[in-house]
């Protein structure tokens, strides 16, 4: 199930990219979907021409760096988002691969100039996650996906527990034959 959202993700982030206005960086090698993101918006990078099979791209503009991996089609692929109290302007992105850098920029624009490439109605809300994040039970994370057949008690286990077993039935019986022998 895993593998089938990972798909569906780069699919759908690899469609908004085809869709949505790009911002070139001089040299030709990065750029920035949208071109003008509002703050508060996600942003979508593409590097090509770098040799290692990871990058990363860092702005004063962005929440967090933007971790770029190798897509299907050789181009480093990563996602951020823009901070949401940037001010409207024009930002530098550095994008780090190996031991290349690559300079890029990014114009933030305020909340309702930012050209819309959307169809069919927009949502009322901005996007945020609707369940639980999956952050484990301070380590029994591992416990609850494991496979109960698969880690059940092995031939050891099963060896301890026979042997158990027969010292308590033959315990039961010694005492009911000393409880039968004893006179009243």
């Amino acid at each position: 199930m895993g593998s089938l959202r990972v798909t569906l993700c780069a699919i759908a982030a690899l469609g908004a990219v085809a869709v949505s206005p790009a911002a070139h960086a001089a040299d030709g090698g990065v750029s920035l979907r949208p071109s003008a993101p509002s703050p508060g918006g996600d942003i979508t990078l593409r590097v090509s021409g770098c040799p290692q099979r990871t990058a990363t791209a860092a702005s004063e503009a962005f929440v967090a760096d933007a971790k770029l991996a190798v897509a299907a089609d050789g181009i480093l692929l990563g996602e951020s988002r823009v901070r949401s109290t940037a001010k409207a302007g024009t930002y530098d992105v550095q994008v780090a691969c190996g031991e290349a850098s690559r300079t890029a920029a990014v114009t933030v624009v305020r909340k309702g100039t930012e050209p819309s490439v959307r169809h069919g109605p927009q949502p009322s809300a901005p996007a945020s996650p609707s369940a639980p994040v999956r952050a484990g039970g301070g380590g029994a994370e591992h416990l609850a996906m494991v496979d109960a057949r698969a880690a059940g008690p092995g031939t050891a286990h099963t060896v301890t527990g026979l042997v158990l077993a027969g010292v308590a039935a033959t315990a039961v019986a010694l005492r009911s034959a000393r409880r039968t022998r004893r006179p009243r």
